[in-house]
């Protein structure tokens, strides 16, 4: 790409960066096939090229960003599936990143814009926050289609991604001793949302983890990854949660040292692999913060390394793969869950344009709520097509966006292995497999008959 900055303009080490980045893309137009925003909308500024287009006009201006621009840049999902695509190796997730930061101090959004932002920045990482709203915002669910057809539409988005029910009070403890031998010793990031809207996530990562013989370490103290609010432009909101979980990580791993650090969620780990560039220039934590992005690993890149037994064979029930973005384009981590599926027994299938978003990521769906309800209806649809029998995912955003009006039931990737290997049944799929009779954590033999019945037939 063309650019046309001055040299004092480069000297900016702010702008060398993004001109470097852009500089590579050569305008192919490879990415727009395989951008969501651009699907959905046909306009060309709502691809990764046009976007690339407009930033550098942002840059190059050094004023203040125009409203257009600002509105390109938040519907934007960083789903980063143009990163898969560019045959030019393009850095978008940070260059997106920059742009937002960079637009972020200098537009003045309307109120209710800046309002409904600093709430979401604000009460999303925090459960301790989020559960009393997510309690009140309960009674009012039932307002959110008559708040739609008002026209309403991100207040009625809110309301209807509060789920039916909390997730339930998450049995790991701090410390979980493996069972048998100890052969490896992990430290797990619980994330901020999965323990409030699904604690059987961590709950059945422990379990698999420590019947395989490793010592699993929940550090007291973490908080949010700092995604959300990273990719809502707030920067240093995010450097200083990255700071705080890097303090408690290294000072653990200095002691006893881990052979991993994992997270279940898929988002988390995209934005902790990213540590040692965010906190690149923060003094005391740039080496460290290297250092606990090199041992990040999302669980399904470690499973493969432990489990050391046979699983129960499932008969033929089929599983439809959904490939969260930050897994699949943000992590680079693309076989490993569906092989670990395939050698638990089941039959994975995929997805129809499983390359596309599905419209949840982070606090996407409150804020982009026409983008996001169009990109779901499309997944849906497309996992309508393969008729499974349960879809797995390995992000609690995937799987709590589209349960909305998912026919077949929507657990965690990690449910289902420890489900093969010996663990407790999904509750989603007790009702097709008859599996809440269980001793021991494994289901009785008698009830095995039961497992080639789908869930629905049309």
């Amino acid at each position: 790409m063309k650019t046309s900055y001055s040299p004092d303009q480069l000297n900016d080490p702010f702008l060398a960066e993004a001109e470097s980045i852009m500089r590579k893309c050569v305008h192919c137009g490879l990415c727009t096939a395989t951008c969501p925003t651009y699907v959905a909308l046909g306009d060309e500024r709502a691809s990764p090229r046009g976007r690339v287009y407009l930033i550098n006009k942002m840059l190059e201006a050094g004023k203040r960003p125009t409203t257009m621009t600002v509105n390109y840049l938040d519907n934007c999902l960083t789903c980063l599936s143009c990163m898969t695509t560019c045959p030019s190796d393009v850095d978008y997730m940070h260059l997106i990143d920059m742009a937002r930061a960079y637009a972020n101090k200098r537009v003045q959004r309307p109120l209710s814009v800046r309002m409904k932002r600093s709430f979401l920045a604000r009460t999303l990482p925090y459960p301790g926050r989020m559960k009393p709203l997510i309690v009140l915002g309960r009674l009012f669910r039932p307002l959110s289609s008559p708040l739609k057809k008002a026209g309403f539409l991100s207040l009625a988005a809110m309301l209807q991604s509060i789920p039916p029910a909390l997730g339930g009070k998450a049995r790991y403890a701090q410390r979980n001793p493996a069972q048998g031998r100890q052969m490896r010793r992990i430290a797990m990031i619980p994330g901020c949302a999965n323990d409030l809207l699904r604690s059987r996530i961590n709950d059945a990562s422990v379990a698999l983890l420590t019947r395989m013989g490793v010592e699993v370490i929940v550090p007291a103290g973490l908080g949010c990854c700092g995604a959300i609010e990273h990719h809502l432009g707030e920067k240093a909101r995010a450097v200083r949660s990255a700071r705080r979980n890097v303090d408690i990580l290294a000072k653990l791993h200095a002691k006893t040292p881990f052979d991993a650090i994992i997270t279940t969620a898929a988002g988390c780990g995209t934005q902790v692999k990213d540590y040692g560039r965010l906190l690149r220039d923060e003094p005391g934590h740039a080496a460290r913060a290297e250092d606990i992005a090199k041992l990040s690993k999302d669980i399904t890149e470690v499973l493969p390394y432990i489990i050391r037994e046979a699983p129960r064979q499932w008969g033929d029930i089929r599983v439809a793969y959904h490939a969260a973005c930050s897994l699949e384009h943000g992590q680079k981590v693309t076989e490993a869950p569906r092989r670990l599926l395939e050698q638990a027994g089941f039959i994975v299938e995929e997805i129809p344009e499983g390359h596309l978003c599905c419209g949840s990521p982070g606090s996407y769906s409150l804020l982009q709520p026409q983008i996001a309800e169009a990109l779901r209806i499309r997944k849906l649809d497309n996992i309508d097509r393969v008729q499974p029998d349960v879809v797995a995912a390995g992000n609690i955003g995937c799987i709590n966006h589209m349960s909305k009006e998912s026919e077949a039931p929507i657990v965690h990737t990690i449910e289902l292995l420890n489900w093969a290997y010996g663990g407790a049944c999904p509750k989603e799929l007790r009702h097709l497999q008859k599996c809440a009779n269980q001793i021991d954590g494994t289901l009785k033999d008698s009830l095995l008959e039961n497992v080639r019945q789908p869930v629905r037939k049309r």
